[in-house]
């Protein structure tokens, strides 16, 4: 245009249609990212849902470990309150004496519970007149051994 005496400086093009296949691709290139990153967005999502339930386990297990363990503790505190009581109560008993009556008491307790619910699995041990005795010296001997051994804390 310059042979005419006219200079063009800037040209604004304000309407700029390529081709049909040239927007088609295009179009299809954008449509793949945004499914890409939609399928990042879900996986990262389920992923913190199952790290959140995993935690939410891990919490029950635990405060349910807890749970046991305060009611085991409540256990002993009232068992060792009983053999007291009792052994101040009645002249002449011993605190073994007291042990052997509530874990005869509990045996009796445990077969009752045992026989009273008719869809359970169970678990049959021997029940005679010696057998409490045997199974008192038994759990009795696993403690002390326990109590002999040294505690390891590399857990």
């Amino acid at each position: 245009m310059n042979d005419y005496g006219y200079s063009i400086s800037k040209a604004l093009v304000t309407d700029l249609s390529p081709d049909y296949k040239v927007k088609a691709a295009m179009n299809e290139i954008n449509a793949q990212k945004r499914l890409r990153s939609a399928a990042n967005e879900k996986a990262e999502a389920e992923k913190i849902i199952h790290v959140k339930a995993a935690e939410a386990d891990a919490e029950s297990k635990y405060l349910s470990g807890v749970g046991v363990a305060r009611q085991r503790q409540a256990i002993v505190n009232g068992l060792r309150d009983s053999i007291v009581d009792f052994s101040d109560g009645v002249e002449g008993t011993r605190p073994k004496d007291v042990m052997d009556l509530l874990l005869l008491t509990q045996y009796f307790d445990m077969i009752k519970e045992v026989g009273s619910h008719g869809a359970q699995k169970t678990l049959f041990l021997p029940h005679g007149p010696g057998s409490v005795t045997e199974l008192q010296a038994n759990l009795r001997s696993g403690l002390m051994n326990q109590l002999d051994k040294p505690l390891d804390m590399k857990r």
